[in-house]
C-alpha cells in the first residue's frame, strides 16, 4: 500500500514539476526569445538542457520539510489529544495537499499565460495547511510579512536596476552619432558586467549545495574568480566585437544600430541560460521538497524539519519541469517577452543583468525574493526607460493581480483538498505509518 501511496504522491510531483516548467522556467527565457535573438523551439531546448543540468547535477539533496519554515511539523506532534502517528498523518496529507494546490494554481496561471510566484504558491499552500490543521500560530506571520513585501521589493529593485543599466546602454551606445564605434568601446563594459554577476549568481545561486563542502572556497575566492573571468570576456569580447563592426560606422545609423543589436544577441542568450541554470540548481529541489517529506514520513513514519531528497526525486523534477516547458512554457514566455514591452537583445540583457544581480544580493542579505518577480520587474524598467507609453498598462495590472492572489489562492485551496484526503485518507495513511514504524 505505501508504493501505491508514493507513486500517486511521486505523479502530483512530476505535475507540480511540469507546472514548474511551463510557468517559473519559461521566464528565463522569456528575454532572449521576445527580443527574437532565439525562437520558442530553440529557448525550449537550451532552457530544458540548463534546468535539467541545476536540477539534477548540482541541485539540494536536503530541503526544509516544509517550505521556507512557514510552519513548524513539531507544533502537529505537540497538539492536544495527537499522536505521533496522528502528526505523521497530518503531514503526509498537508504536504500532498500543498503540493496539489501549488500545481493547480501554477496550472491556472499558466493557462492565462500570467507569470507567478512557485514559490509563492508552494508558501500560500503549506500555509493554508497549516491553518487548517494546527491553528493560526502554527504559521511564522514573521516569514509571511516577509513574503509580502517581497511582492513589492523584488519588481522595484530589478526595475529601478534594468532602469539605470540600460540607461547606460543607451546613452553611451545606442544614442551617439556612431554607435558602431561607441559600441566597440562601451559593449565590453556591458559584457564584463554581465559576466561578474552571472559567474556569482551561478556560484551563489546554482552551485551553493556544491561549494558549500569546500571550506578554501571563501566569498573573497569567489568574488575574485568571477572578476577575472568577467575581465576575460571582456577583453575578448572586445576583439570579436571590433573584428564584427570594423568600417561599420560608416553606414546609415539604422544599420548600425541593426549590427549593434547583433552584436548584444549572443550575450543575452548566455545571460538567459545561466538564469536557467541556476534557477534548476536552486528552485528544483524545494519545488518538490513536499514530495521528499511524504516519502520520508511515509518510509520511516517519522517528522523531521530537514530532509533528504532522493536522486530519483531530483530526476523527477528535472524532468517534468523539461516536459512542462516543452508542453506549455510558451505561453508565459509570449506574456513576459512581448506582452509587457518591446524586448531588444540590448533590452534583454539590461533585464537580465539586472535580475541576476537583485536576486543575487538580496540572496546575500537573506530576503525571500522572487525570480520571476524580479524579472518582470526589470523588463518593465527596460520599458519605463522609453516612457510610460513603452509599457502594457493592462497586461501589467493583469500580472500585478495574479501576484496579490497567488498566496490567498494557494492558502484556500490547500485548506480544501486537506480536508478532503483528511476525511477519506486519514486511517489509510495512518495505517501505513503505524506499520513502518511511527
Amino acid at each position: 500500500m505505501d508504493i501505491i501511496i508514493i507513486t500517486a504522491v511521486a505523479l502530483l510531483g512530476l505535475y507540480m514539476a511540469w507546472n514548474i516548467g511551463a510557468n517559473d522556467v519559461a521566464n528565463s527565457m522569456a528575454d532572449a526569445v521576445g527580443s527574437k535573438a532565439i525562437s520558442i523551439k530553440q529557448a525550449v531546448i537550451l532552457a530544458g538542457i540548463c534546468e535539467f543540468s541545476g536540477a539534477v547535477l548540482v541541485g539540494s539533496h536536503v530541503t526544509d520539510t516544509v517550505r521556507k519554515g512557514i510552519v513548524d511539523p513539531s507544533l502537529l506532534a505537540s497538539m492536544p489529544n495527537i499522536t505521533a502517528p496522528d502528526a505523521a498523518t497530518m503531514l503526509v496529507i498537508g504536504m500532498t495537499a500543498a503540493l496539489l494546490s501549488a500545481a493547480f494554481w501554477l496550472h491556472f496561471s499558466s493557462w492565462t499565460g500570467m507569470p507567478v510566484s512557485t514559490t509563492h504558491s508552494i508558501v500560500g499552500a503549506v500555509a493554508g495547511f497549516g491553518i487548517v490543521a494546527a491553528g493560526w500560530e502554527s504559521v511564522n506571520w514573521g516569514k509571511m510579512s516577509q513574503i509580502v513585501a517581497s511582492w513589492f521589493i523584488s519588481p522595484v529593485a530589478g526595475g529601478l536596476m534594468a532602469y539605470v543599466l540600460f540607461r547606460f546602454i543607451s546613452k553611451y551606445i545606442l544614442e551617439r552619432d556612431k554607435p558602431a564605434r561607441a559600441a566597440i568601446k562601451f559593449a565590453p563594459v556591458v559584457v564584463f558586467m554581465m559576466a561578474a554577476v552571472l559567474t556569482l549568481g551561478t556560484i551563489y545561486k546554482g552551485l551553493k549545495h556544491v561549494i558549500k563542502d569546500i571550506p578554501w572556497f571563501t566569498d573573497d575566492l569567489a568574488l575574485v574568480l568571477s572578476l577575472t573571468i568577467a575581465l576575460a570576456c571582456a577583453i575578448v569580447s572586445h576583439i570579436i566585437i571590433r573584428k564584427k563592426l570594423a568600417g561599420k560606422e560608416e553606414l546609415p545609423i539604422s544599420k548600425q544600430l541593426n549590427y549593434v543589436e547583433q552584436i548584444f544577441t549572443p550575450i543575452v542568450i548566455i545571460s538567459s541560460c545561466a538564469v536557467a541554470f541556476a534557477h534548476g540548481a536552486n528552485d528544483v529541489a524545494n519545488s518538490v521538497g513536499p514530495l521528499a517529506a511524504v516519502v520520508h514520513v511515509i518510509s520511516t513514519g517519522t517528522i523531521e524539519m530537514k530532509v533528504g531528497v532522493p536522486f530519483w526525486i531530483l530526476m523527477l523534477g528535472g524532468t517534468g519541469i523539461v516536459i512542462g516547458l516543452a508542453t506549455y512554457g510558451y505561453r508565459v514566455m509570449h506574456t513576459v517577452g512581448t506582452d509587457i514591452t518591446e524586448i531588444t537583445p540590448s533590452r534583454g540583457v539590461a533585464a537580465d543583468i539586472a535580475a541576476t544581480a537583485v536576486v543575487l544580493i538580496c540572496t546575500r542579505m537573506k530576503l525571500p525574493v522572487s525570480t520571476t518577480h524580479t524579472l518582470v520587474g526589470a523588463i518593465l524598467g527596460i520599458g519605463l526607460a522609453r516612457g510610460l507609453g513603452g509599457v502594457n498598462r493592462a497586461v501589467t495590472k493583469k500580472i500585478f493581480g495574479s501576484w496579490i492572489i497567488t498566496v490567498p489562492a494557494a492558502a484556500i485551496l490547500a485548506m480544501i483538498l486537506y480536508q478532503a484526503g483528511n476525511f477519506f485518507l486519514f486511517d489509510i495513511i495512518k495505517s501505513i505509518i503505524l506499520a513502518n514504524g511511527a
